[in-house]
């Protein structure tokens, strides 16, 4: 076998009928139009989705642990998003309950290692409210050392009105966990003895030096109402939600659609065995808000029982600021909790805390401890280019303040990334 040599073809017939496969190009057929169309329709809907994930401002709120960013998220919500379903009530209501627990255990350990155990026996009961009496601040205290703290009870708890679940419209919540659910039982079963007890003028006392034990400030309003938490009517207001503490254990986002622009905010926790998971959340963020809580100075880490929470936070700023990742990127610094900070000045000098030995502003004094931390801050920063502009002052559980500092820096935001695209002069 071999190649022959090529011979000419005779021309192709013309006329109707004929087909010249060199002279007409084929038509599509209808499985390529519509593999046409679909592609085409894929390419548009990339488009689109292309610039709205470059129309969309990417939120992401850093800082400590326990500084306020689950609040200031909450806070989005409120203003912006959906209202809470029942389930999620549900689970605050499980949670706000656990939170009193774990407020009593702290305060009842802190009132033995403060040598107070004699001064409230002296203590007689306090008078009778809605008809209920009150029992003496010892007795309380004997039952929730003995079930909540050193757990060597051996007859079962108190029976309550207001035991059984089925009664009750919180009930049992999933969502909340194990530990939470056990927590709001024994809140029910020792509502009673906590009453008496936070009653108690040395309760106000230990109350006061809170800080060494890190109890939440905010619980206190709980504890000031205690008995419409333990109601079997009990569903959480808003301002409930705000105050309840739920450790943020994973990356948490939620849209919001405020005049026409997408918004996505990012909460994360600020634990020091959390923050590696902050890396997944840097690409593409339009600004940082650092939350830091101004009334913290005189405490130490949950984690660190020797590191002052304040300076953890001013290395935690300056480790953000200094980031690569954030060269590009808005900066907002929450100096929060200014509620807290105006109380706690009145009794807990900035001076005597051994980080804040140089303060010299006069004791007691608001701006001047606000103006120092606020400097403090500034320091930490490589180039000094930080507007003031950018820094706020800051309550997170209020509502009306969280909105108008918010709206502040969505419009800080959207002007910033304008000058930094090109489209504003810069200053």
């Amino acid at each position: 076998m071999g190649c022959g040599a090529s011979t000419e073809a005779p021309p192709a017939a013309s006329g109707p009928g004929s087909a010249n496969a060199y002279n007409t190009p084929s038509r599509p057929g209808a499985e390529d139009v519509a593999e046409i169309q679909k592609s085409s329709a894929i390419e548009r809907e990339l488009d689109r989705a292309r610039q709205q994930e470059e129309g969309k401002v990417k939120l992401l709120l850093l800082g400590a642990g326990e500084s306020g960013k689950s609040t200031i998220f909450k806070q989005m919500r409120i203003l912006h998003g959906a209202p809470r379903d029942e389930d999620d009530l549900r689970m605050y209501g499980v949670v706000i309950r656990s939170n009193v627990i774990v407020a009593m255990r702290k305060l009842c350990t802190h009132l033995r290692n403060l040598g107070l155990e004699e001064q409230l026996a002296e203590e007689p009961a306090a008078e009778a409210v809605d008809g209920v009496s009150n029992m003496a601040p010892k007795e309380a205290y004997v039952e929730l050392i003995a079930y909540l703290v050193d757990n060597t009870a051996t007859e079962p708890p108190p029976a309550t009105a207001n035991c059984e679940s089925a009664k009750d419209w919180v009930g049992h919540s999933p969502r909340a966990g194990l530990a939470a659910n056990n927590d709001a039982k024994q809140f029910l079963q020792h509502v009673h003895a906590i009453r008496s007890l936070w009653q108690s003028k040395t309760m106000k006392e230990v109350w006061a030096k809170r800080a060494a034990v890190n109890v939440i400030d905010g619980h206190k309003e709980y504890l000031n109402d205690i008995m419409r938490v333990a109601a079997p009517s009990f569903k959480p207001t808003t301002q409930d939600i705000l105050l309840a503490r739920v450790r943020t254990t994973q990356v948490v986002m939620e849209r919001y659609r405020i005049d026409g622009i997408d918004f996505e905010m990012y909460d994360v926790g600020g634990q020091r065995s959390e923050r590696r998971k902050w890396i997944d959340c840097f690409d593409h963020v339009d600004a940082v808000i650092f939350v830091a809580a101004l009334s913290e100075y005189d405490q130490t880490l949950a984690e660190a029982k020797r590191t002052n929470r304040m300076v953890e936070a001013l290395e935690l700023f300056r480790s953000v600021c200094n980031n690569r990742a954030f060269a590009n990127t808005s900066i907002m610094l929450f100096l929060n909790k200014k509620d807290i900070f105006a109380e706690k000045i009145l009794y807990s000098d900035i001076a005597a805390q051994k980080p804040f030995y140089d303060y010299a502003g006069p004791p007691k004094d608001f701006d001047h401890g606000v103006l120092y931390f606020i400097q403090k801050f500034k320091d930490m920063l490589i180039d000094d280019e930080f507007n003031d502009s950018f820094i706020h002052v800051t309550c997170a559980t209020d509502t009306n303040n969280m909105e108008f500092v918010l709206d502040s820096t969505r419009t800080i935001i959207m002007t910033d990334n304008l000058r930094r695209s090109g489209f504003l002069g810069s200053d």
